[in-house]
């Protein structure tokens, strides 16, 4: 299968999820879709000036990927997305969305959305330091601010900075009293508001996230917004993404087979093995691959007790597609 850099875009996107969207979960996800826009994980401006790992790296078939940073001072933003630049990556996106404690601590995430004019002066800064789109992925409120007036006022004032772009998960967000995984569930999806937004600022880009769960839930929403970011769905089934170039790009190349990605994410694991790596690094985010298929069952209990152990190789994706037996041809 072709793996090339294509133009930039959040017609479909899978969300940045922390300890899910790594390098390797973005890799396997290339291999099903060509168009997917892809995020990292939120990496915070601190770990990427100060820490010691390897925060910025990854493969460069994963292209179209964006940056997802969290932070709030405008100078250390502008830094991260500077080296971001240098390194090839497509996009950068400012998290103003996470409601957890440690982010809030912080001075990032969905707090942000009570000072605009901080986001504002943020997104300048990274504007002026690079010449990559500059994004925002935020609630659609905060605790009591939930009004419409008062996302419109976020809007009016983040994109006067220069953000032509937002994706917007259709949940307010609770700031205290909730789990980020509550925050998740609990408050109710408001997709008209996600609407009304478009309907109200035809010019910018806006991209919806939130409970999306199938291709056809995707079209219904593209009709009436610009992009759609899909998260738990796009990791826990992941062999949702083989459709998307088909359904929501147009393309008329052949579906990937669920054996053929399989096939090329053995070579990837020997030079993952090579470098130091563990099996289980890799096949974590292979899982949900046969969700739904005879087999399935074996396939994930193979991995889950096998792909840890030290002497674990890459056949061992193999010796797991061994359960599943031969598959439809619809599959």
């Amino acid at each position: 299968m072709l793996l090339s850099q294509v133009e930039h875009n959040c017609r479909f996107s899978v969300a940045p999820m922390l300890d899910w969207t790594d390098r390797h979960y973005r890799y396997f996800a290339r291999l099903m879709s060509r168009h997917t826009l892809l995020y990292t994980e939120m990496v915070t401006t601190g770990a990427i000036i100060h820490g010691k790992g390897d925060y910025l790296g990854y493969n460069e078939q994963e292209h179209p990927l964006a940056l997802q940073l969290g932070g709030s001072d405008p100078a250390d933003l502008a830094l991260c997305a500077k080296r971001a630049q240098e390194l090839g990556y497509d996009e950068i996106n400012l998290n103003v969305g996470c409601p957890s404690d440690r982010v809030q601590n912080g001075r990032f995430g969905a707090c942000l959305m009570a000072e605009p004019e901080l986001v504002a002066r943020c997104v300048a800064a990274m504007r002026e330091a690079v010449d990559l789109p500059v994004t925002v992925k935020t609630r659609i409120g905060i605790d009591d601010q939930d009004s419409y007036e008062f996302l419109t006022q976020f809007i009016d004032t983040v994109s006067a900075a220069g953000c032509d772009s937002f994706t917007i998960h259709a949940r307010k967000a609770w700031l205290s009293g909730l789990s980020p995984k509550e925050n998740r569930e609990i408050p109710p999806l408001d997709y008209e508001r996600a609407y009304q937004l478009k309907r109200d600022y035809p010019a910018l880009t806006l991209a919806l996230n939130g409970g999306i769960k199938t291709l056809q839930e995707c079209q219904t929403h593209l009709q009436h917004l610009d992009g759609v970011m899909v998260g738990r769905e796009a990791y826990q089934n992941p062999y949702l993404l083989a459709s998307v170039d088909t359904e929501l790009y147009g393309q008329t190349t052949p579906v990937v087979e669920r054996q053929a990605v399989v096939e090329a994410m053995v070579p990837y694991i020997e030079r993952h093995l090579a470098r130091g790596g563990r099996v289980n690094h890799v096949s974590r985010h292979m899982l949900g691959l046969f969700n739904g298929l005879p087999g399935a069952r074996g396939w994930r209990r193979t991995l889950s007790e096998k792909a840890h152990l030290a002497d674990a190789g890459p056949g061992l994706l193999l010796e797991a597609m061994a359960c599943i037996g031969e598959l439809p041809a619809d599959a």
